[in-house]
């Protein structure tokens, strides 16, 4: 597997993302090494908030909810998804499998810093991920926090928008990812944030993450994540791990899932679950205080 790792100077003068990076290095059987990068916030002993992003963003989405976490007393940590971010970049789109991507972060999380009584903060693929790291492991989580996101089996169909927008990144000749972000928020990005959000990228040949994530969720019976993504369905509904359920009120990808998950999970039964106004799919850009906000008072009961 070919890695690919964006140069530091990518990553200077980005708008309000003050967080020193640390990086963590995984043991890949595919590969040898590969290079995790983080940031983190808050007390090093105080309850662990595990933030995870999805496509086509990295950790630069959660700086609005990295202080307001860190000012509650919880420990804050936002990696980046192999393929993004300042993490290495497989280069080839072959090399990115749904399995492997959770491979990487049960390798980052419990292995790496060996997280424990995790609250897991998932949106779009982070939860994707992050949800399958719960149903796998639930001993290493106390809460979940799903956020526009969801955990498909292929069983039923994804919307029609979806499907429009793994086609325009599949045949896009130059993926644009600054306006793919931008396109699933309310408010407007600046220039500078636009800039933020292509920064991991200098070329095409670094974007074989983004080119590839679309075309890996289940929508279809016969994908190959399907039996795992059942499995961890009938494990998820199961489990009495607090289960809170903060979506936007603008997400047309996952808007439908939000009742669907506070009714089929038991650790949803009894919790209130804040509805964000406002916000489009990437919540954490139109509205990252108050959802941090949730988050830190779900913590801290």
């Amino acid at each position: 597997m070919r890695l690919l790792r964006t140069p530091d100077d990518r990553f200077t003068d980005l708008p309000d993302f003050p967080f020193e990076p640390h990086y963590a290095e995984l043991d890949d059987p595919h590969d040898g090494r590969i290079r995790v990068g983080y940031v983190e916030a808050g007390p090093a002993d105080g309850p662990v908030v595990l933030l995870l992003h999805g496509e086509p963003s990295w950790s630069f989405l959660y700086r609005k909810m990295l202080p307001v976490l860190a000012s509650a007393g919880l420990r804050a940590i936002a990696p980046d998804l192999v393929g993004f971010g300042r993490s290495d970049k497989p280069a080839n789109q072959a090399d990115h499998t749904y399995a492997r991507h959770v491979e990487w972060m049960r390798g980052f999380a419990f292995e790496a810093l060996d997280l424990h009584d995790v609250t897991l903060v998932g949106q779009d693929w982070g939860g994707l991920i992050g949800l399958r790291l719960v149903a796998e492991h639930p001993t290493r989580f106390a809460r979940v926090v799903a956020s526009n996101t969801g955990l498909p089996s292929g069983d039923h169909d994804m919307p029609a928008v979806w499907h429009a927008f793994r086609e325009a990144v599949e045949k896009a000749p130059v993926l644009d990812v600054a306006r793919f972000v931008q396109s699933g928020c309310r408010s407007s990005l600046s220039d500078a944030e636009r800039a933020a959000y292509d920064a991991p990228f200098p070329n095409e040949s670094y974007k074989a993450g983004p080119r590839a994530m679309p075309g890996l969720v289940p929508y279809r019976p016969d994908n190959p994540a399907t039996e795992a993504n059942r499995a961890a369905w009938k494990t998820l509904t199961e489990l009495e791990i607090p289960f809170l359920v903060a979506f936007s009120d603008g997400d047309p990808i996952t808007g439908a899932l939000a009742p669907i998950l506070q009714r089929s999970m038991k650790g949803a039964q009894g919790l209130e679950h804040p509805v964000i106004a406002g916000a489009g799919h990437f919540l954490q850009e139109d509205a990252g205080e108050e959802l941090a906000e949730h988050v830190a008072r779900f913590v801290r009961g």
